[in-house]
């Protein structure tokens, strides 16, 4: 290639880098009217409050049906993978991230002059009103946010499970990995009418448990995710007899999905679910009924 023609390319990408860096200052003293997400939990919340042709891209694992409640939803918009470079040339005025998204995308788009809201992981139901309310906000969205505060919390009271016999579950994935109290998921345990058997073990977030550990707390039902396709080898633990026998105890079985990933309303209907598997068990282990 000839100098005058690399000169020639460069001086492009000067152009739109200029363009997008002062298209991302406009837009940002005001409501922000071209939006990525680059985070599957703020892909969720986006779709549900942006206003219409706000929200221009989402991150590519909003269309994996494992991971994403909304995948029929994600095919309306523009996927990216997370690079600087494609969100970048995307002219977005806001970004929005995850507080373990990739740490040298962020830095670059906010050194780039593109404004870049980070959301917190959601470690408990209590949270997920917060998480609304602040994307509600970042998009200029706050009406619409606080009606989906509104009917979430309504929905979580009426959902939540009262006084008598609470059958003990534990939460298993691959590679033995079990989740505490001190998580999203522990709460869903528990609003559904669960104990989180992990905690009589000492687990208080997440960590492996040994099937030893497993056997000897004896759950009423062991809850396990779905299988990814193919082979794993830290999916082969979930097939252990060990396991097998504890999720169909009581020839009840239940199974983590995608409603469970995210602090969005879409907790509401784990819990609706994981209480159908509670009401279907039948007497529990160490009782007459």
């Amino acid at each position: 290639m000839r100098p005058s023609e690399i000169i020639g390319r460069f001086a492009a990408l000067a152009l739109v880098a200029g363009a997008a860096t002062g298209y991302a200052a406009d837009a940002a003293a005001g409501t922000p009217e071209r939006v990525v997400s680059m985070n599957l939990c703020t892909d969720q919340l986006a779709m549900m409050l942006a206003a219409e042709g706000q929200l221009y891209s989402i991150s590519d694992i909003a269309q994996d049906p494992l991971m994403s409640p909304m995948v029929e939803e994600a095919r309306a918009y523009r996927v990216n993978h997370g690079l600087a470079e494609e969100i970048y040339l995307m002219q977005p005025d806001l970004v929005l991230a995850g507080q373990y998204t990739n740490l040298a995308t962020v830095e670059m788009l906010r050194r780039l002059g593109i404004p870049v809201a980070i959301f917190d992981t959601t470690r408990g139901l209590d949270q997920v009103a917060a998480r609304i309310a602040k994307m509600g906000s970042v998009l200029g969205r706050e009406d619409a946010a606080q009606t989906m505060i509104d009917e979430f919390e309504s929905r979580l009271t009426e959902l939540r499970a009262g006084d008598g016999p609470r059958p003990e579950a534990v939460l298993y994935y691959a590679n033995g990995y079990t989740l505490g109290g001190q998580t999203l998921a522990g709460d869903i345990l528990e609003a559904a009418g669960f104990e989180n058997a992990a905690l009589r073990a000492g687990y208080a977030s997440g960590a492996r448990m040994p099937l030893e550990v497993l056997a000897a707390l004896d759950p009423d039902i062991v809850i396990t995710a779905q299988k990814y396709p193919g082979a794993s080898r830290s999916e082969a633990i979930l097939q252990h007899p060990v396991v097998k026998e504890l999720r169909g105890a009581n020839g009840t079985a239940a199974m983590t999905d995608s409603d469970w990933v995210c602090g969005t309303p879409f907790v509401l209907r784990a819990i609706e679910e994981l209480a159908q598997a509670r009401n279907a068990l039948g007497p529990l282990k160490g009782t007459d009924e």
